[in-house]
């Protein structure tokens, strides 16, 4: 009899601490496997502008495209996106038509675009940081920065 409370207190044990998963970071983790969906961001702290978020609703209406992540910095703008399975054979191309879309609908604006799984999880990172406000907007705006960085390099 005592055996089985020791197994029955064993097997909970096991069972709390196997739920006690670090939470934070989810959305990092799961952001190359499913959809994301993340809100546009901007990196001075500034009220997200209307205008950012109807890029990211321009972009994502493209039908060869499933999850679109937009960054707004001092300097430009990061658009980052996933395409679907079947139309991966068209990336350089969609990527074209992506870039000079935005181009031509503000003129003005710089923007970077990519469709690497590694921007785009870095730029999910940088929204889960900048939701802490311990998260200074300096250091969200060199992040930034090094995300463009790193989508220069890859090209």
């Amino acid at each position: 009899m005592r055996n089985t409370y020791r197994a029955m207190a064993i097997a909970g044990i096991l069972l709390l601490s196997g739920c006690n998963v670090d939470q934070q970071g989810k959305d990092s983790q799961l952001a190359l496997v499913k959809t994301t969906n993340p809100k546009p961001i901007v990196t001075d702290g500034q009220r997200t502008p209307t205008w950012v978020e109807e890029i990211k609703r321009e972009v994502s209406s493209l039908p060869e495209l499933y999850d679109v992540a937009v960054v707004k910095g001092q300097e430009g703008t990061l658009v980052v996106y996933k395409v679907k399975h079947l139309h991966r054979f068209k990336m350089k191309q969609i990527e074209k038509d992506v870039t000079s879309f935005l181009e031509k609908k503000h003129p003005k604006e710089k923007f970077t675009v990519s469709s690497d799984y590694k921007i785009f999880l870095e730029a999910v990172r940088l929204d889960e940081k900048m939701k802490s406000p311990k998260f200074p907007k300096k250091k969200a705006e060199k992040r930034f920065k090094e995300i463009v960085k790193m989508t220069e390099d890859t090209k």
